[in-house]
Order: C-alpha cells, then structure tokens, then sequence
C-alpha cells in the first residue's frame, strides 16, 4: 500500500545565503578540497575505462536544468589527451533535451558509476558536440558508429565518498523491489499523456 504525506504547514525556516548554510554544516575537511582536481590523470583514466555508465546534467540559458543518464559498453567514455573526453551520443527519441542544453550552455556535470562500487566519479566541465567523422570513427565505440559524439574539456574532477550509494543499498541485490512491486511505466506514461490531453491509440 502507498501511504501518501501531504504537508499543509508553512514553510519556515528558510536559508538564504552561504553564511547561514556554513553555520548549520561548518567547513570542509581540507583534504575535501584539494581533492578536486583539473585533469585527466591514471586514476581517472582507469575509473573511466571500467564504467558503462554516468548521469549528464545540463542546464539551459534560463536556468532549466536536466539530468540524463548515458549508458553503453565498460569504458564508452574515452579520454583524448589529459584535458579532454569524449563520448558517444547514440539515436534516441530525439527530444535532445541535453544536447539542446549544451547548444545553450556549454556547462556540464558528470557522475560516472562502476556498478558494485560505492564511490562514484564526479567531473565538471565544458562541452562541444561534433559530427567530425574520422575523429569519432577513430575512438572504435561499439555497435554502428554515431553520428555524434560529445567532447568534454575537464576543469574538475574527483572521487565522491561512498555514504549516498551505501546507505540507499543500491548494490544490495537482496533488498530489490520484486519486479512484480516496481511502478507501470506504462500506466505512467499514459496518465502523462492524458494530463497533456493526449491518448494514444
């Protein structure tokens, strides 16, 4: 049984600026800073080469952000030089809504996940898409060669810490929802389409 919370109150409370917010969760350890780094190094480069997967979150020039999940073979996204990556924009429904994004905002933010591990890969940059063909011919991606590919130039990059993936259990086979318990997609999409007055036929 779903159990729906509604909250009726009033929002209180609310924080306004980074002052506020320091005095609630106090400073980073510096060690968390300096983390962070502005290049491709061995580490980073081996990170990539065993994942098939990370979410892209772009944002247009009004503000409206998107986050997309990309997924293809271990290591898709490949690294050119120690500055810059490159991956493969496959077919899909063609609303495009990150590619569009970029066209407005070059800014982006990349998580990649090897599944089974609790530390994720966090990286932040700027992005170009190309349809040059030698160049995307040249990094062998699986299946038909794209038509598009995305080149990402690095300005920050570093490990997060395992607590989000830990907690939320994601890797714990044993605590899955049974298939028969996961929410229609289907029924989903219908009723979107009907709150937009479409009906499939």
């Amino acid at each position: 049984m779903i159990h729906i919370l509604q909250w009726n109150g009033v929002i209180e409370d609310r924080i306004t600026d980074p002052e506020q917010l320091r005095k609630l969760v106090g400073e980073p350890h510096e060690a968390v800073v300096k983390k962070s780094i502005a290049q491709i190094d061995s580490h980073v480069r081996d990170y990539l080469a065993r994942s098939p997967l990370f979410f892209l979150s772009t944002t247009d020039r009004q503000g409206w952000c998107d986050v997309s999940p990309r997924g293809d073979e271990v290591g898709f996204v490949k690294v050119l030089d120690d500055r810059r990556l490159i991956y493969p924009e496959r077919p899909g429904n063609r609303r495009v809504d990150s590619l569009l994004n970029l066209l407005d905002n070059p800014r982006l933010g990349m998580l990649s996940i090897i599944p089974g591990m609790q530390e994720v890969l966090r990286m932040n940059g700027r992005a170009h898409i190309t349809s040059q063909e030698d160049l995307i011919a040249a990094q062998n991606f699986s299946g038909k060669t794209p038509q598009l590919a995305v080149i990402v130039e690095v300005e920050e990059c570093f490990i997060h810490c395992p607590r989000a993936l830990k907690t939320s259990g994601v890797w714990s086979y044993e605590d899955w929802l049974p298939k028969d318990e996961h929410p229609s997609v289907s029924e989903m999409f219908q009723a979107h389409l009907a709150i937009n007055g479409m009906k499939l036929k």
